[in-house]
Formats: C-alpha cells, structure tokens, sequence
C-alpha cells in the first residue's frame, strides 16, 4: 500500500507540472480575464455574466496577442509582446515551484534556487510557445534570416530564372526597366 501511494504521488506531481509547463503561455489571459472578470461582477455582472465576459476576454486577449506577434513586422515589438506573455508565466512559475518544493525541501535557500530555476524555465517554455508565431510568415523574397536566397537558373521554376521570357526578373538582367522596355517597342 505504501508503494502505491509513493507512486500515485509521484504520478500526481508530475502530472501537475505537466499541467503547469502545458498552462504557462495563458497566463497573461488568465490574469486578465479574472481581473475583468471580477470587475464586472463588482459592477453587478452577476456570477454567469462574470464568467461570460472574463472568457470572452482572455480569449480575446491571447488572440490579440498571438495575432499580434505574426502580423508585426518590427522585432522590437514581437520582443515585447512576448515578454508580456513571458513574465506572468515566470512569476507564477516561481511561485508553484516554491510551493512544491516547500514540501520536501526544508532549507530555504535551495527552494529558492528552485523556485527561480522553475520560473526560468516556465517564462522560457510561454516565450517559446510564443515564437512560434513569430516565425508563422514566410521570409521576404530574396531574403532568408539576412542571407541572400540564390535565384537564377538554379531555380526550379521558369520564373526563378531571369533570361526566361515569363520572368518578372527578364529585364533586369539587361539594365532596362519594364517601361523602357515597353517604350521601344511602340
């Protein structure tokens, strides 16, 4: 019996961490849908109109925020918004981690080596949930990560190739532009 229960709490803790890493890019939503949340119970919502508009919001707001990271161009702005998804993440990855190891561990300096190694590693698992929004856009043409995409006649197709006639590129190859081209032919 005593082998049992060692096992199902190992089990049980394990799969609340689970839950906890699977759980951590929400915790931005879930902060602001409970604080709207309660505030329009406050305000006299009702507890099922609470509910409603507490899930309407943090629904809204994770999709603001992902939406936001894959359509912005600028990598200033990605950054932030991840880092405002991240930290929430981290600090309530801190506090579960401290809360877990005050079960078994009873000096206080190693719960909070632990308690901050899990908010590293929890702020880091909702930015990398995150990035992958980010890199959803295909990259600009020509450019791959600041690298030149080789185009020419290695290209499979026949508009990769700039002397073919169904190029866009046929007449930059020569120097002429698409109107001079245009021009002496009339």
């Amino acid at each position: 019996m005593l082998a049992l229960g060692l096992v199902l709490n190992t089990v049980g803790i394990g799969l609340f961490c689970w839950l906890v890493f699977a759980l951590a890019a929400y915790a931005l939503p879930f902060f602001v849908a409970l604080n709207i949340g309660m505030m329009a119970f406050h305000g006299g919502a009702g507890v099922v109109g609470a509910l409603l508009i507490g899930i309407a919001v943090g629904a809204l707001t994770l999709a603001f925020g992902q939406t936001a990271v894959a359509v912005t161009r600028s990598g200033r702005l990605r950054v932030a918004i991840a880092i405002a998804f991240a930290v929430p993440a981290a600090i309530a990855g801190y506090n579960v981690m401290l809360a877990l190891s005050q079960i078994g561990m009873p000096s206080l300096a190693w719960r909070e080596v632990l308690a901050c190694l899990g908010a590293v590693c929890i702020g880091g698992t909702a930015w990398t949930r995150l990035s992958v929004f980010m890199n959803g856009r295909p990259p600009r043409a020509g450019r791959a990560g600041g690298a030149t995409i080789p185009t020419g006649s290695r290209g499979c197709h026949a508009r990769d190739d700039p002397s073919s006639p169904s190029s866009p590129n046929r007449f930059l190859q020569s120097g002429t532009s698409e109107v001079e081209s245009a021009m002496s032919w009339g």
